[in-house]
């Protein structure tokens, strides 16, 4: 499965260091991810990634009253290496390298 989040506090001026903080916590899962500016891209089980999403809800919650939340995800039975490998299949129909 691949998910794509992105959770924040609502009225902060900066967000560096919240995001920091959760982006700890998502390289010290061992979950496969690429971060964006935009959001973070994890691949895994259901339950590992929902389990990484609600510890870093979590996070949020313990500093701050109101937290804004995006999720969307792909699931496809059977498939993995698939962060990489979407990328990878894109690139190959171009017959070239693109941007990463």
């Amino acid at each position: 499965m691949l998910v794509q989040f992105s959770l924040f506090p609502v009225g902060e001026k900066s967000l560096t260091k919240p995001v920091a903080k959760m982006i700890d916590i998502i390289d010290r899962s061992g979950l496969p991810y690429q971060t964006t500016s935009m959001g973070t891209l994890v691949e895994g089980s259901y339950d590992e990634i929902f389990r990484l999403i609600k510890k870093c809800h979590n996070l949020l919650k313990k500093d701050y009253d109101r937290i804004y939340g995006v999720i969307k995800l792909d699931e496809r039975r059977g498939a993995k290496g698939r962060l990489k490998g979407k990328v990878d299949s894109v690139e190959k129909a171009l017959g070239r390298k693109i941007r990463r």
